[in-house]
């Protein structure tokens, strides 16, 4: 009988995202019963050569670790000890197992046995083909079938990654190398509740009411007895052995994410086109930013002329870990100056208050996404990008980004491998001196496309001309005010 798998594990097998294989279900193209998808059918739909040939196992995990920025490159397996807790797992399941076949090929053996003996009394020919038949399948079924690839490979999977369901949201995510669950989590786009990551501050405590956990860090925060006893752990100081079930709560939108002042330390800054920086900040250890993609946050420093302070959004992923990135277009602004002048250099001091505003993703949202930036509008709609591509339930992406100089699209490079990797994904860069008439011509391209307009989740970023200018034009070309966001950059 072929495994059966759910649609977290089958699009880990394959190496494509959830929503490609939930649109396949929806046109008919994957067969799925409540919910689970068998290995027989994923080799249907996906021969093994082709996904060799197609290279599909490795091009999304490669241009997802690419696009998040990260710095060091996990190990895929975990821990000896978690490895070997699997193993064991695996082993008394496949026991289990074996206890199950052995039954029932005794009770295979007695009724084929019993046919004979009928057909043998009454010289029935029909009850004797049916006793060959018996023992014909149970041949079979006991050993003669040579093993399948996807079936190793799924197999595999199960050792080397765990599967996490939250509750009560029904979400789902994979757990793979040494990441805790909070590592996890966030990096598979959930909005879970964390502090600190390291287990002082408490906030990501959940209960676990399914599976094994394993502790992989110290944890100065102490649960109570009656907490240890209820199944509560620290989602980021500890990582599943088996397949889980947590239950803790997310934050729905910008209301649940609390006002923070965090004191970050510059790791670089980096010039990105004559007029545009890249300010890479980390946060510390024991203090992380909890923001939602999208959201901009209020930075100041100081100087022998006193405090000065900008508000930009952030350009980052939630699921970046303690880096976060923004883009700083060259102005007048004192913080701007600073950055562009040099005075802002590694090691430096830089206080990030916030988060702040709604120009984020609908926490259950599945739409096509609509992304029309303008210069340095391309910031908060990269951070949009990357959550959406890690939470793996966004139907399609459409990136439009106009630019006033001709090295205004100065992460274009990223945006092509987007579309390179993703079959969902477009990128049409537009170059216009005129801001105005740049997003007009925006707006027609996005009429003669044709596409889903009035289905598409719109976010449009960037000066307030084009911001005001493009929201006007796609409103009058049928595209939803409700599912409108507009962010001035």
């Amino acid at each position: 009988m072929a495994q059966q798998l759910n649609l977290a594990r089958a699009a880990q097998l394959v190496g494509l995202p959830r929503s490609t294989l939930q649109r396949m279900i929806s046109a008919g193209e994957l067969a799925s019963f409540d919910g689970f998808i068998s290995v027989d059918e994923l080799r249907r739909a996906f021969p093994l050569t082709a996904l060799e040939d197609s290279g599909a196992f490795e091009k999304v995990a490669r241009i997802r670790a690419e696009s998040f920025g990260r710095r060091v490159r996990e190990r895929l397996l975990p821990s000896q000890e978690v490895l070997a807790q699997r193993l064991f797992e695996q082993g008394r399941e496949l026991a289990d197992l074996r206890r199950y076949l052995s039954a029932y090929h005794a009770l295979v053996v007695a009724h084929e046995r019993r046919l004979r003996e009928l057909a043998g009394s009454r010289a029935d020919g029909t009850l004797r083909e049916l006793a060959d038949e018996m023992q014909l399948g149970l041949r079979r079924v006991l050993g003669t079938e040579p093993a399948e690839a996807l079936d190793a490979m799924a197999n595999m999977l199960n050792v080397i990654s765990a599967q996490v369901t939250v509750r009560p949201s029904g979400h789902q995510f994979l757990l793979e190398g040494n990441d805790s669950i909070l590592q996890a989590g966030l990096k598979a786009g959930l909005r879970l509740g964390y502090g600190c990551g390291t287990g002082t501050c408490g906030l990501c405590k959940a209960r676990v009411v399914g599976g094994e956990v394993r502790p992989i860090q110290h944890a100065d925060y102490a649960l109570s007895e009656t907490e240890k006893q209820q199944g509560y752990v620290l989602l980021c100081a500890n990582t599943a052995v088996s397949d889980i079930v947590v239950e803790t709560l997310e934050a729905r939108g910008p209301a649940d994410i609390p006002d923070q002042t965090v004191m970050t330390t510059v790791r670089a800054v980096t010039r990105l086109s004559a007029d545009v920086s890249l300010l890479h900040l980390q946060t510390p250890r024991s203090n992380r930013l909890r923001f939602l993609a999208g959201q901009s946050v209020t930075l100041g420093m100081a100087t022998a002329n006193g405090d000065i302070a900008q508000t930009l959004p952030l350009a980052s992923c939630p699921c970046d870990e303690r880096n976060l990135h923004l883009h700083v277009r060259r102005d007048t602004l004192p913080f701007a100056e600073a950055v562009f002048s040099g005075q802002l250099r590694p090691g430096a001091t830089v206080s990030v208050r916030g988060p702040v505003g709604d120009f984020v993703l609908d926490a259950e949202g599945t739409r096509p996404l609509l992304l029309l930036a303008c210069e340095t509008g391309f910031g908060p709609i990269k951070s949009l990008i990357e959550h959406a591509m890690a939470s793996e339930q966004v139907e399609s992406f459409a990136l439009h980004w106009l630019a006033s100089e001709r090295d205004g699209h100065y992460l274009a490079n990223q945006c092509r491998a987007w579309s390179a990797a993703f079959d969902q994904f477009s990128y049409v860069p537009l170059i216009d001196t005129d801001i105005g008439i740049g997003a007009s011509r925006m707006v027609e391209s996005i009429r003669a496309d044709g596409g889903a307009l009035e289905r598409s989740d719109v976010f449009v970023a960037g000066p307030v001309d084009f911001v005001e200018g493009v929201s006007r034009g796609l409103i009058d070309a049928g595209a939803p005010r409700e599912r409108m966001r507009g962010l001035v950059v």
